[in-house]
């Protein structure tokens, strides 16, 4: 393996970090109904390399919500003006959670293609293009 390779590993996923001023307006008017709260941020690529390039969207906005009603509740997220991502899932970020039930932030896309979501008036937030590394 050349050194340039080392660097090119599957370590993570590409997203969108939600804004911390987002994040509270989103709590306040979505109180979470689950006890572990995620709302965090937006995956569009899993896996990523970490020298990927980052995602290029400009505006974003909550525009649904689906509560599975056994321990998970997402958001889900149009950015610029689409909510699908390029794998074909449905752009999203967790709220909430019930760990002990054996939920994780990933089952969000069983979650809505299983219940499907509820349209909400468009709610603009800002994020920012980031590479998630997964913990060594």
């Amino acid at each position: 393996m050349r050194l340039y390779e080392i660097e090119k590993v599957i370590n993570g996923y590409n997203g969108y970090l939600l804004s911390e001023k987002d994040r509270n307006k989103l709590l306040k008017k979505f109180p979470p109904k689950y006890p572990d709260v995620i709302l965090h941020h937006c995956t569009v690529k899993f896996p990523a390399y970490s020298n990927d390039q980052l995602p290029t969207g400009k505006t974003f906005a909550v525009v649904g919500y689906c509560n599975a009603e056994k321990g998970l509740e997402c958001l889900i997220i149009e950015i610029d003006g689409s909510v699908h991502r390029a794998d074909g899932s449905i752009n999203h970020i967790t709220l909430s959670i019930d760990k002990s039930k054996g939920i994780k932030p990933v089952h969000s896309n069983e979650a809505i293609k299983k219940f499907g979501y509820d349209p909400i008036t468009p709610i603009k937030i800002d994020m920012t293009p980031k590479f998630f590394g997964f913990d060594k």
